[in-house]
């Protein structure tokens, strides 16, 4: 520790070396701000986060609604099950009741229909494991070509159709991963205890806080006919706030994260809602989507569309305003004397090469996540166009640039907030010990141990 009384003269401050703080959020405890500024910070953020408890109280759906299964798609009962057997047939002998192919070979259906009929098969038994029916045993069939193919030992999850006949009321219809999804779980958690130690457990502590409130309030609020949009900004809000103080500590720099935050979700959830509008994105464009509006016919399709846009940018939202602030913070501790003007153009500088690799990233996100789409439409060699305005890929579109406008945005609001707030700091007798120590951080003062 540093004893400002025996050291020399401080020296004058040295220029930060170019822009070396890069990626990094923290540094190291912030040095306090004045009482003054702390109780402004508060006027903004404490009303801010009343509304926000106000709303989880108004809109707090109590559970999921209830509703008769359909036996389509995911909204069927299903139970764990296991492959016990698998034997090597005739295809020929297991597809005997269907209609015999064509023998042309030229289109899918009829390659599919010939090795139906050509090919060898694996008849497969399967046990139930879990439920009423612990210990039934079923036969599945599974075709040469099919993209799953069943082995002897495998953990399957299979589907119970009760209306069915008995011989058919059981199905495979997924692969049982629970081990392998359990496990690399377990070495995400272990990696970031590893590195980040007691900010690591606060950050798992935080995403545990950020599953609870998807799967406890946004989703069954928006299945039980509540404004989806209202409803994200909300959880989105509660999110944001727990993350960033739980990770980063009650402290003005969190604060100043937390507004730039507040205000790029803002812009984010106008433009989309614009745009989404303009484009008349309806949000029912596959399957799933399609199976919600069959179950809930009264949820806002095109509103959830938009609750997506905005929880999908939060997390990035959340990297950049605190990279930002925790910029302009070592920036000042770096130079006390320099203004906010100063201090805006080095953060934004900072800030310039974060959003242009971030930008890139949620970019590249959404198309790995479309990549099968946009297969699909190689193949038919669509022109840029045509795959541009399907509402498919118009809606990946309006998510990527809604988003990254956002990101842009919070760059230049959270960095000038920053650099308001620091610059205009009155050090009083709270922050006199931490303003002499700063400049020891340089090297060039006598150190002895406290």
């Amino acid at each position: 520790m540093t004893s400002p009384q025996s050291d020399p003269a401080p020296q004058p401050p040295q220029p930060p070396q170019g822009h070396a703080h890069g990626h990094t959020h923290s540094h190291g405890p912030a040095a306090p701000v004045s009482k003054h500024l702390r109780k402004v910070i508060a006027a903004v953020v404490i009303p801010f986060a009343t509304a926000v408890v106000v709303g989880l109280i108004a809109f707090w759906p109590g559970g999921v609604p209830d509703h008769e299964r359909t036996g389509v798609g995911f909204d069927r009962q299903t139970q764990d099950g296991k492959v016990v057997q698998v034997v090597k047939v005739d295809c020929a002998d297991v597809n005997a009741a269907q209609v015999p192919p064509t023998g042309d070979t030229s289109t899918p259906s009829g390659r599919e229909a010939v090795n139906e009929q050509e090919g060898e098969c694996a008849k497969a038994t399967v046990e139930v494991t879990s439920g009423d029916d612990k210990g039934r045993k079923f036969v599945e069939v599974v075709q040469p070509d099919a993209p799953r193919q069943l082995r002897e030992g495998q953990g399957v999850v299979v589907a119970y159709a009760p209306d069915a006949p008995r011989d058919l009321q059981y199905s495979v219809t997924d692969v049982n991963r629970k081990i392998p999804m359990t496990l690399l779980a377990a070495i995400f958690a272990l990696a970031v205890i590893a590195v980040g130690r007691m900010r690591g457990v606060m950050a798992l502590v935080a995403l545990a806080v950020s599953f609870a409130v998807l799967t406890l309030f946004i989703l069954p609020a928006i299945l039980q006919g509540s404004n989806p949009l209202v409803v994200a900004v909300i959880g989105a809000s509660a999110i944001m706030l727990a993350a960033l103080y739980m990770c980063h500590g009650v402290t003005a720099r969190t604060s100043v994260a937390v507004i730039g935050t507040l205000i790029s979700l803002l812009l984010i959830g106008l433009l989309g809602s614009l745009f989404i509008g303009w484009a008349d994105l309806s949000g029912n464009t596959d399957d799933n989507t399609g199976l919600i509006h069959g179950l809930y016919p009264d949820i806002d399709m095109s509103g959830l569309l938009l609750a997506g846009v905005i929880i999908g940018s939060l997390g990035v939202l959340d990297d950049v305003t605190v990279t930002q602030t925790s910029a302009v913070w070592e920036l000042h501790q770096a130079d006390p004397q320099m203004g906010w003007r100063g201090l805006y153009r080095a953060g934004i500088r900072i800030g310039r090469d974060h959003i242009a690799s971030v930008v890139n990233t949620l970019v590249l996100a959404y198309a790995g996540a479309a990549l099968p789409l946009l297969l699909l439409f190689s193949i038919a060699q669509s022109s840029v166009g045509t795959v541009a305005n399907s509402e498919l890929v118009a809606e990946e579109i309006v998510r990527t640039l809604v988003g990254s406008i956002g990101l842009v945005a919070s760059v230049p609001v959270t960095t000038v907030l920053g650099a308001l707030v620091v610059s205009a700091d009155r050090p009083g007798a709270s922050t006199s010990s931490s303003t002499a120590a700063a400049p020891a951080r340089t090297g060039r003062g006598r150190r002895r141990k406290a």
